[in-house]
């Protein structure tokens, strides 16, 4: 079964800030994160049930978080199954985030 991912605006915006921080940084390292964190969404099409759920005291058994390995960190997208063919991701968050949790 193949399941549609869709984006939040807030994703999308979180995506666009991680970009432009590590492009005025490092161009080239940017290019390679997002080639990454593309590659590693696409395991959310096939089979989004492998990843981690997230720790909310059980209310919410389709909230789960992909682990996006890259360089000594990596990334975390939260996202949520929202049924049978929709997989809809929330936030994308640096590991070394403020707000990462």
């Amino acid at each position: 079964m193949n399941y549609q991912v869709r984006y939040t605006l807030t994703a999308k915006e979180d995506l666009k800030c991680l970009f432009t921080f590590l492009a005025e940084r490092d161009r080239q390292a940017a290019v390679q994160a997002r080639k990454t964190i593309a590659e590693c969404i696409k395991i959310l099409e096939k089979s989004p049930f492998t990843c981690r759920k997230v720790d909310d005291e059980g209310k919410n058994p389709f909230l789960r978080e992909l682990l996006i390995p890259s360089g000594a960190a990596g990334y975390v997208a939260l996202f949520e199954i929202e049924d049978a063919r929709t997989v809809t991701i929330l936030a994308v968050r640096h590991q070394r985030e403020e707000d990462y949790h």
